[in-house]
């Protein structure tokens, strides 16, 4: 793991900066802190996959979810993992940046419930459910209650931050808004009773959660480094779903995160990682419609400009 440890060490460095031994560097921002999704991120750092196509990859770990925008605005980072509304909202404001690949392949959001009493989405009519206060909460919340037949209006929203696990927890809420690999994982290792509403499965399409995106600039003049990051990535996703064990050794050193935990949430999210990196065309464009009707965006985005080919 030595190798990892040191990629993320030395990312002070300024992406595309220098070489190592005549192979060219390149940064990617992670959205957030390491876990499951990222495992073929740190697969390939342990396999020296980069080096294959004379890449040397350097990570950098936000310490929030919007940091990894941040960093490619600033030069910081060639590529970022990013949020597919963050995207949307980031290209509606004028941001010059373009998606490039996908890193998970359906949504990760849901509403998740304690199973009693709650039975199916249109039983959080009267109740209390948590949300972050991002505006896809939202609409998550109101796709998933109205495709049951429920009424999202008489749904009580309670802003409760990222505590999604402690809230429901301590009964604060009855159900949150979350994400079904990490906090709904983490909710049953505690064990806690819940029911998970995953929104692809009530009233949104199946478009990617996680994407990867660059600078348009980066993608216009450096597109070869970029396509050779991304055969990176996709490399080391097989390579963690061929090898598990290694994928979640990885992720543990890296994160400091529970063994067992991290397991259980690689085995949730694994099949969501194929095909590896893969846009689909129609997932794309189903989004856009979901991202505009329920109010996350304020126009149907341009798919071909958002994600060029």
């Amino acid at each position: 793991m030595r190798r990892i440890l040191l990629a993320i060490s030395v990312s002070i460095s300024l992406a595309g900066c220098g070489d190592d031994g005549g192979r060219e560097r390149a940064t990617l921002a992670l959205d957030f802190q390491p876990n499951a999704v990222h495992a073929g991120i740190y697969a390939a750092l342990r396999e020296d996959l980069d080096a294959e196509r004379d890449l040397d990859l350097r990570l950098r770990v936000p310490s929030a979810s919007t940091d990894s925008l941040k960093l490619l605005a600033a030069g910081r980072a060639d590529v970022s993992v990013v949020d597919i509304h963050d995207l949307g909202l980031a290209r509606q404001e004028g941001e010059p940046i373009v998606g490039v690949g996908a890193l998970v392949q359906r949504p990760l959001a849901a509403v998740i419930a304690r199973r009693e009493p709650i039975r199916r989405p249109r039983d959080l009519e009267g109740r209390r459910v948590g949300v972050t206060g991002l505006p896809s909460d939202d609409a998550v919340l109101r796709a998933v209650v109205e495709d049951d037949g429920g009424d999202f209006d008489r749904v009580e929203r309670v802003t409760i931050g990222f505590s999604a696990v402690p809230s429901l927890i301590a009964g604060r809420v009855d159900a949150v808004v979350s994400f079904w690999n990490a906090e709904g994982v983490a909710l049953r290792q505690r064990g806690v009773p819940t029911r998970e509403f995953r929104v692809d499965d009530y009233g949104a399409p199946r478009y990617p959660e996680l994407v990867l995106v660059t600078e348009a600039r980066t993608w216009r003049e450096e597109r070869e480094l970029v396509e050779d990051l991304l055969a990176t990535v996709a490399d080391g996703t097989r390579a963690a779903l061929r090898d598990r064990d290694a994928a979640v050794a990885d992720l543990v050193d890296a994160s400091g995160a529970d063994e067992q935990l991290v397991r259980a949430q690689l085995e949730a999210v694994a099949p969501a990682l194929r095909p590896p990196v893969r846009l689909n065309r129609r997932a794309l464009e189903d989004w856009a419609v979901f991202d505009t009707r329920f109010g996350i965006l304020e126009a149907p985005p341009d798919v071909d400009s958002d994600f060029p080919r």
